[in-house]
């Protein structure tokens, strides 16, 4: 296809190829001939033109050419998104809404067929060789040119040039030498005169395109057996979940039933459920990171607000955003009234109140109601009474002010002074308006009301107020019939008004939580009412526990070195959240018992490395900070943490047992970690001191290898003895990739030298092939089959290789994929710094069909590796409050002095204003304004094939397939409903509604199916089931384990799948390993429960009988006692047996 200035066509040739026959031809020129524009009738220079037929010699238009305007230019084909009528010899040609426009040409649609020219008249025009032309639009690709009749080939698909034919013609996809093409032969040509061909289904799948013939019909829907059917899984991949990242900023709040903690993260929000020990990040983001979150009474909505002022109305029921405001500047806090109905928000140095959202459907879902001023500096706390009437707002200014929610007549504003520093919470007395204060600077002051709640009073109603509530009034009266008024309401008497006065305030005590000559800051506090319970942070990592109004001490603990940022209490007063921005630190204590309920924290720096376990239940990863966490993919939780390491952790890895990681460090060590006994039982280093910036273990877990970046050598450990193996040398630059051959004894090195080397571990750690590059290799992996190795290289290209062969199979270019964002100190423009920016993780998928990239940049690929194809592209985040998140730099805070940006404005804010070094006028210029850049670091695929994980700026982010919102049916057709498929349970024919439910693919369906199969009938039905649907059945088993309480059940199921179609799962164990490894985890999981909990209860009932021997062994040189003492030791005995037993039964796990 020769194409011009967009897209164009070359008709069919003559006999001897050499030039067009005798006809038209389809171009893109501008100002001539026929095009293809906007229904405005204007065609740009990229539109699609068509040229009419040319005189032998190619000077002029042939005989019947259409007319030109005065200018010399073609009539041009409008555009419009509904067709138009034709007349009877020129149909409707346009395909999905693309018609002639008026005073158009209109192209006929048959083979030899007049063409109709607009403008009112029609000319006869008969172009040599009776070729036809049909202009359409495709679904989704532009458009398309379809031509037919003798001698043609039957038109091209997608613009391309059709087949050439043996005799040098064109011939259609059917291979029909005639100039009719197979398909259309066979119907897929449109009849004459009709405007859209039918469609003819395909021998692959679906039906073809309508409207397509020849070489188009074969551009025909994949079905579900075709690359796109099998990429519609890979590109359905969710956020699910956010580990490594516990608490950022913010305020941290506990549900209304007092079991989960709702901590902000970064710009998204994560609830920690403490009753079922799980961790679960809500599917919403923000434009910055979270400042404040406020919960409703009921539980039900949250008011998520972050540092930019934009708020989100989430519902926590249904986890979904329901609405989305901005107050138009920063909010320092958000609070429900106890009633539900209003909120208020603190805004710089005012309050606003807002009518609440409620179950009525609104279009503005926040209305404001009214708005307080008072403070002349930022607010920053809020609380209300419990009846709702009242609020008090804290203040910068050293000033507390009361606020009436309603127009009291008593108190409008009350303002309360008495501290000499920022106020940093306040908080009313239970069912009265007395109130507690507290500083920065340490200081508790207590006031007192005059007033009770109930002695408030609504501001009489003036103006044309109460002429309207006069004129209801007296209509009132004049309808009440026969009825006497005994009581006469009027004014108060001036006595009573002024006894009824001014509601007033008196401070009846002041403390001091620091001793003399302590400076200790206090920066967050909580206060319950019920327990008169205070609990007060500080910037050292100290918290005291108070009970007021008497300020007695019940104790003070230290939680870490760093501030305390927020504090919460729950609706019982028994657990304290309390949240440290500094390290991430998240802890909820038990103050009763003074015990950790939950104790969290991420890595101080950023995340480096991770490893998916074998099953895939455990993730392991390695920061910066010279840390190994290990986490519980199904709770979200740390539940083991190794600091062995002495500085950054680069390489972290499993065994192929599961059991042992291995793990590479800047500090010159490689240390392999029990997770048995949660310790350090080897530790490789080299003969001479080097840094390790990458490590690998071979398949059978009995070598270690790790990369060194000074020294360019790759060495080799044995996992048993510790020693070293060998010292592979080559590379002459630092290694910066390791993989092992997931099936032969072969290990791959990627050095910045750009090569890639492979080592034989069965030939004595020879080099078998060095793989040239073009650039520095910067990650490289296998294939789960070892057929394939990937190399990501710094020119921003994913090359495909054979490892065998050492031959090139293929390569991806990705720096247009990247998208890198430009950063605040750059000085070059984002388009320029992408050259330096590349991929520097690679994954392939489970089945290998997929890969994933990811690096200098806030966006994740997959792609098809056989297609060399994006599939899509995630957005990790949209924080803005990180670096290199936007392409251009906000040119308001460009300034001839640099970025305004750059500068700290809200410095010492959490800890006060910080104080200037003496004698210098620009404070501390050690002090920088940081902000962490956006990119990831590592990537890894689940071994289930169901979730992929990601280390980034913002955390270890997990994305998993998410079964609910998918519907991805299986060889469906009409003929499968939920109604036939109940109607088959009816009947007892399990395995036909077995695979109707299969076809359908509704996860509760298939539920109600299985769990309909009597137990004693599962093996019958088992050996029944195609070998096609016992893979889909193992892998609803292992998501159904989960979730289900029917464990037995399922396990009947499992087993019986097992032994009867073991011997062919096993034929084809590549494409079936994903499904069994996500069955092994989840029966694992429940193994590891109930042996802890059986466990449980056999040492109790081992330590109840040890107690009951020895009491027995005693009891005879004893007094004995009279027979009531006897009854009451034995009433002990089996009180104590009982009680036992019922403890370790109910030890929760």
């Amino acid at each position: 296809m020769r194409r011009g200035g967009a897209c164009g066509w070359d008709p069919p040739r003559d006999a001897e190829g050499a030039g067009p026959a005798a006809g038209i031809r389809l171009g893109a020129r501008r100002g001539r001939g026929l095009r293809l524009g906007s229904a405005s009738g204007r065609g740009g220079g990229g539109a699609c033109g068509w040229d009419p037929p040319r005189g032998a010699a190619g000077a002029g238009p042939a005989a019947g050419t259409p007319p030109r305007d005065a200018a010399g230019r073609g009539l041009r084909l409008g555009s419009s998104l509904r067709p138009r009528p034709s007349g009877p010899a020129g149909g409707a040609v346009a395909r999905r809404g693309v018609a002639a426009g008026p005073g158009s040409a209109r192209l006929g649609p048959r083979a030899g067929a007049a063409h109709t020219w607009g403008g009112g008249r029609r000319d006869e025009v008969r172009v040599p060789g009776a070729r036809g032309v049909r202009v359409g639009v495709g679904v989704g690709v532009g458009v398309r040119v379809w031509v037919r009749g003798p001698g043609s080939a039957g038109g091209a698909g997608r613009g391309g040039r059709p087949p050439r034919a043996a005799g040098g013609g064109r011939r259609g996809a059917g291979g029909s030498p005639s100039g009719r093409s197979a398909a259309g032969a066979r119907g897929g040509g449109a009849p004459a005169g009709s405007p859209v061909p039918p469609a003819v289904p395909a021998p692959g799948g679906g039906p073809r395109d309508p409207g397509l013939s020849g070489a188009g019909a074969g551009l025909r829907r994949r079905g579900r057996g075709g690359p796109r059917a099998r990429s519609q899984a890979s590109a359905s991949f969710q956020f699910s979940n956010l580990l490594g990242t516990v608490y950022r900023c913010g305020n941290l709040s506990f549900t209304c039933d007092g079991d989960s903690v709702i901590s902000p993260v970064g710009n998204r929000v994560t609830v920690f459920d403490l009753k079922n020990n799980k961790s679960n990040t809500l599917p919403l983001a923000t434009r910055y990171n979270v400042k404040c979150v406020g919960l409703s009474p009921d539980g039900r909505l949250a008011i998520v607000v972050d540092e930019g002022g934009d708020a989100l109305l989430v519902s926590l029921v249904c986890r979904s955003v329901l609405h989305q405001f901005h107050f138009k500047g920063s909010v320092h806090s958000v609070c429900f009234s106890p009633d539900g109905r209003k909120f208020v928000v603190t805004k710089g140095n005012l309050a606003q109140m807002y009518h609440a959202p409620g179950r009525k459907r609104e279009f503005n879902a926040f209305v404001l109601d009214k708005t307080y001023f008072g403070p002349y500096d930022e607010t920053t706390c809020i609380d209300w009474t419990d009846d709702s009437r009242c609020f008090a707002v804290g203040s910068k200014d050293m000033s507390t002010w009361v606020f009436g929610a309603e127009r009291w007549d008593n108190l409008i504003y009350y303002a309360l002074g008495g501290h000499k520093d920022a106020i940093v919470a306040c908080f009313f007395e239970s069912s009265s308006l007395d109130l507690y204060t507290l500083s920065q600077d340490g200081a508790l002051c207590v006031w007192q009301c005059d007033t009770p709640p109930e002695g408030l009073r609504l501001k009489a109603p003036t103006g044309w107020r109460a002429d309207l509530l006069q004129a209801a009034a007296e209509e009132k009266e004049d309808g009440e019939e026969g009825e006497e008024e005994t009581t006469i309401r009027g004014k108060a008497t001036p006595a009573a008004e002024e006894q009824q006065g001014k509601v007033r305030y008196s401070r009846l005590a002041k403390y001091f939580f620091n001793k003399e000559g302590d400076f200790n800051k206090l920066t967050a506090a909580a206060y319950h009412k019920k327990t008169h319970l205070l609990v007060t942070g500080f910037a050292s990592g100290i918290f005291h526990l108070h009970e007021l109004p008497e300020f007695n001490l019940i104790h003070s603990l230290s939680i870490s070195d760093q501030s305390i940022a927020s504090i919460a209490i729950n609706s019982s007063g028994e657990w304290l959240a309390f949240g440290c921005s500094g390290l991430g630190q998240l802890l909820v204590w038990e103050w009763q018992s003074e015990s950790c309920v939950l104790k969290q924290q991420g890595h101080f720096n950023s995340m480096v490395s991770l490893a998916y376990s074998p099953d895939g239940q455990y993730i392991v990863t390695g920061g910066d900070d010279g840390k190994v966490k290990v986490w519980n993919t199904l709770s979200g939780f740390c539940f083991i943490t190794f600091t062995e390491h002495s500085s950054g952790v680069t390489g972290v890895t499993f065994t192929a047992t599961g059991y042992v990681i291995v793990t590479s460090s800047m500090d010159g060590t490689v240390r392999a970690f029990d997770l048995h006994r949660y310790r350090n039982f080897r530790t490789f280093t080299s003969p001479r001191p080097t840094q390790f910036s990458c490590v690998a273990v071979d398949c059978s877990g009995e070598v270690v290898s790790a990369g060194a970046q000074d020294s360019f050598e790759v060495f080799i450990w044995s996992m048993q003895t510790g020693r070293l193996l060998d010292v592979l040398s080559g590379h002459e630059g630092p290694i910066s990739s390791l993989c092992f051959n997931p099936v032969k004894s072969v290990l791959a090195s990627a050095s910045w030298d750009k090569t890639v080397r492979l080592w034989d571990m069965a030939d004595s750690w020879r080099t078998t092939e060095t793989l040239g590059l073009t650039s520095d290799a910067l990650a490289v992996t296998f294939r789960p089959d070892g057929a394939e190795l990937a190399v990501a290289t710094l020119n921003s290209q994913i090359t495909f290789w054979d490892p065998e062969n050492a031959v090139q199979t293929g390569s991806i270019e990705g720096r247009h994929d990247l998208k890198t964002g430009r950063k605040e100190l750059d000085k070059v423009t984002a388009k320029h710094s992408a050259k330096g920016k590349a991929f520097t993780t690679l994954c392939y998928s489970a089945d290998g069909e997929s890969i994933l990239a990811g690096g200098m940049s806030k966006f994740v690929c997959i792609y098809h590796v056989k297609e060399q194809i994006l599939r899509k592209k995630f957005e990790i985040s949209c924080n803005l409050s990180l670096d290199a998140m936007e392409e251009f730099l906000n040119r308001r805070k460009m300034t001839e002095f640099g970025n305004l940006a750059l500068i700290d404005q809200d410095a010492g804010a959490e800890d006060g204003v910080a104080i200037p070094l003496p004698g210098v006028r620009k404070g501390d210029m050690s002090s920088r304004h940081f902000k962490p850049e956006i990119r990831v670091t590592s990537l890894r695929f689940s071994p289930t094939g169901h979730c992929w994980a990601a280390t980034t700026t913002e955390g270890l982010l997990v994305y998993s397939l998410d079964a609910q919102m998918l519907f991805d049916p299986f060889e469906l057709d009409a003929s499968i409903t939920p109604a036939r498929i109940r109607a088959a349970l009816r009947q007892q024919d399990f395995t036909r509604a077995i695979l109707m439910a299969f076809r359908l693919n509704e996860k509760k369906l298939l539920q109600e199916t299985l769990e309909s199969v009597p137990w004693d009938e599962v093996e019958v039905v088992s050996s029944s089931l195609p070998d096609l649907y016992v893979e889909k059945v193992l892998e609803f088993l292992a998501s159904s384990f989960e979730v289900s309480r029917h464990l037995e059940f399922y396990l009947i199921w499992t087993q019986k799948l097992l032994m009867v179609h073991g011997q062919k799962l096993k034929s084809r164990a590549g494409k079936v390993l994903p499904a069994v490894q996500f069955l092994q985890k989840s029966i694992q999981r429940h193994l590891d429960d109930v042996s802890k909990l059986c466990d449980w209860n056999r040492y109790n009932i081992q330590y109840v009988l040890a107690v009951s021997r020895q009491r027995g062994r005693k009891r005879p040189s004893e007094p004995l006692g009279s027979e009531e003492e006897a009854d009451t030791s034995d009433d002990d005995t089996l009180h104590l047996l009982g009680g036992g037993q019922g403890d370790g039964a109910a030890q929760p796990v």
